[in-house]
């Protein structure tokens, strides 16, 4: 078995600087030019790994995110426009997620041929990897068309859409119109590039205690799938759109993990772009803010465990000068006294009542900041309002976020007494350059709830834009349309709106140079901004995406 699908193998991701030149028994796979994956045995695996080795090398776990809208936009007028006429021709979307239902008419021609260039289903290992990877198996367009014109299609290309919700994302963005069900995708002319993750390994749950059964992806996955796409649009000279409606709560949220610097620095490059979802967690309690000016320097605060909640984990970030300890009270009154910060402690709690058993790694200075973070994880926590006493070792300032995990990582019943909506926005939303969008229903104007605010842990501006993202028209497996709603429908509209700049620009010969960094901003100055709002701000960014209004301010139109 390969190790980056071994169980018994640790996915670590470090530095290029640190590998050697050879690589000897496939013990690393290269991911970009600046970080690759080292496959780690471990015979015995523990919660305290984490320690042994630094928390940032750890791939975080992401979870899914979610024609009046193309009104609201301003896409169809640019459309009916004789010298626009923009429907994405000639640009490559590329979809990482849960799949694709490839038989489905949203993706195929009028003569019943695919629009798919390509899948790459890193789940598949029966057949032939992708050049230059070595697990999963490609599916090119030839191999789809001859599945299509077959009786039993899956026994020729037998990848699927278990979970339906890369289906919906890639028809949004690219979907073939159909006049029956009133739905079209946003740019229809464009191909597709897809990327069916596969699910995190069970190792990199337990360090992070997710639920066995709890659907994520890890870091390290997405970001070789990125690779993947950006070879796709290599290898055919096309411009290349990649579309994250994924998201994690891991992290520093400042937009230096991994991941985001990855995606920051391919926004750079010609004809490249990443469209990213702003993530669904404002309205589920699951951050906590403070700023400690002032002594005594401490804080407390609550956290309620829900009844179901069997195993979970929380980050603690705060922010210099104040270095900071923990104390933790359960909701039986134990105490358990906290350490002083250091690099590799791992403190394990067992607790008498209730089997009960908490870890807390305390790290002194954080791989990919330099910061301070606390890690809380929790096996068979005693259920009802825990109490966290804060309190800065130095007697100085500090203030501090602390997130839950996203998604389905744990239940709504698990939460903060007195949580803050802002720097909700999931990583790697939170990264500079790609465009982040958040989600509002297009029939009232009003963002969503749920639609992860800004702005960053360092006060960078996220959103970029909020895009419609209730109730979208879909495709969903199984030749059928419904909608999706939240911010991973927004994305994708977004990510459609963003394929038109690209085709004008590239495609067209008006801007053979644009970066997606360009398209980005592009974006963002034609954004339709309302009165009453201050701009940017925390929860719409620049204002919502309209294209129509971006090439009226080219003069265009």
């Amino acid at each position: 078995m390969q190790k980056i699908l071994d169980n018994d193998y640790y996915d670590l991701i470090i530095s290029n600087a640190l590998i050697p030149s050879s690589n000897p028994g496939g013990n690393v796979t290269r991911i970009n030019e600046k970080h690759s994956l080292l496959h780690l045995h471990r015979s015995q695996m523990n919660a305290c790994d984490l320690g042994i080795y630094p928390y940032s090398s750890f791939p975080t776990l992401f979870t899914l995110s979610s024609k009046i809208s193309v009104e609201k936009s301003g896409i169809g007028n640019i459309q009916r426009q004789p010298d626009l006429n923009l429907f994405g021709l000639g640009v490559v979307i590329g979809i990482i997620d849960t799949g694709i239902d490839y038989q489905h008419p949203a993706f195929r021609n009028h003569d019943g041929s695919s629009r798919i260039l390509s899948i790459w289903d890193q789940t598949d290992q029966k057949g032939v990897p992708p050049i230059g990877f070595e697990y999963g198996s490609e599916y090119t367009k030839s191999n789809i068309n001859t599945a299509l014109m077959s009786t039993s299609p899956l026994s020729i290309v037998p990848t699927f859409d278990p979970h339906g919700h890369g289906t919906a994302i890639a028809s949004i963005v690219s979907g073939t119109p159909n006049e029956e069900q009133s739905f079209t995708g946003v740019v229809p002319q464009t191909k597709l590039a897809v990327v069916k993750l596969k699910e995190a390994k069970k190792n990199i749950k337990d360090i992070f205690f997710a639920p066995e059964d709890s659907l994520c992806y890890q870091e390290s996955d997405i970001m070789l799938g990125i690779r993947f796409l950006l070879s796709v649009g290599e290898r055919l000279n096309r411009p290349v759109i990649i579309c994250i409606a994924l998201g994690s709560s891991q992290g520093s949220h400042s937009g230096r993990g991994a991941l985001a610097r990855y995606i920051d620095h391919i926004v750079n490059m010609n004809k490249i772009n990443v469209i990213i979802a702003a993530g669904n967690e404002a309205n589920k309690q699951r951050h906590y803010y403070r700023n400690i000016t002032s002594a005594p320097f401490e804080d407390g605060f609550y956290l309620n465990i829900g009844e179901q909640e069997k195993m979970f984990s929380m980050e603690i970030w705060p922010f210099p000068p104040g270095r900071i300890t923990l104390d933790i009270v359960s909701p039986d009154g134990e105490l358990l006294e906290g350490k002083p910060p250091s690099l590799n402690r791992c403190e394990k709690y067992e607790l008498f009542y209730n089997n009960t058993t908490v870890w807390v790694n305390n790290i002194d200075m954080d791989g990919e900041t330099g910061d301070q973070i606390i890690l809380v994880r929790f096996a068979n926590p005693t259920p009802g309002p825990w109490f966290l006493k804060i309190q800065s070792i130095e007697n100085e300032p500090f203030f501090l976020h602390s997130w839950l995990p996203s998604g389905n990582l744990i239940t709504n019943e698990t939460f903060f007494h007195d949580p803050t909506l802002h720097t909700t926005i999931t990583a790697p939303g939170n990264a500079k350059n790609p465009l982040t969008v958040a989600a509002y229903n297009q029939f009232t104007d009003h963002i969503l709830e749920e639609s992860g605010r800004g702005y960053t842990r360092f006060g960078d501006i996220v959103p970029d834009v909020a895009a419609p993202g209730y109730r979208i028209p879909c495709a969903i497996p199984g030749n059928q349309y419904g909608t999706l709603t939240g911010t991973g429908a927004a994305c994708s509209h977004a990510t459609g709106v963003a394929a038109m700049v690209m085709e004008w620009g590239y495609c067209r010969g008006n801007h053979t140079d644009i970066t997606g960094l360009m398209v980005n901003r592009m974006l963002i100055r034609g954004a339709r901004r309302s009165e009453g709002h201050e701009y940017p701000n925390n929860i719409w960014g620049y204002g919502q995406t309209d294209i129509y209004h971006l090439f009226e301010r080219l003069s265009l139109i």
